[in-house]
């Protein structure tokens, strides 16, 4: 498997644990020092992964709110061997994301180290 490839695994994963909050999988997905940030509501706000997989674990998943799966690889760059960036769109809900993912390479796996979010749209109910 190319490192590419390996990348976009690691990013399914992030696919998968934002749809349906496995947290038993929270550790393969994201580092334990990432910072998650962005801005919501009009504030910024800066979560710790532990931060952030509490925020996850508290609300109602994608999943068991039946939400329609919208996600994709925008892009990968990799630039360094145990460093990449990329660029995706998720949905979470009736929230629609662009995520800007920083990934290295730590013992072997590729890790989510910083997530930066962009909330860019919000769905009507329903839909």
């Amino acid at each position: 498997m190319s490192d590419i490839q390996a990348i976009a695994s690691a990013i399914d994963g992030y696919f998968n644990l934002m749809y349906d909050v496995d947290d038993s999988r929270f550790r393969d997905v994201f580092a334990d020092a990432c910072i998650v940030h962005g801005i919501r509501d009009g504030r910024h706000t800066v979560r710790s992964a532990a931060e952030f997989r509490d925020f996850i674990r508290s609300r109602p998943s994608a999943a068991s709110m039946q939400s329609p799966r919208d996600e994709a690889i925008i892009s990968i760059e990799q630039t360094a061997p145990d460093l990449a960036l990329a660029k995706v769109r998720v949905r979470n809900g009736q929230t629609g994301f662009i995520d800007h993912l920083v990934l290295h390479r730590i013992d072997g796996k590729w890790l989510i180290t910083t997530k930066a979010f962009h909330v860019a749209q919000v769905f009507p109910a329903g839909s």
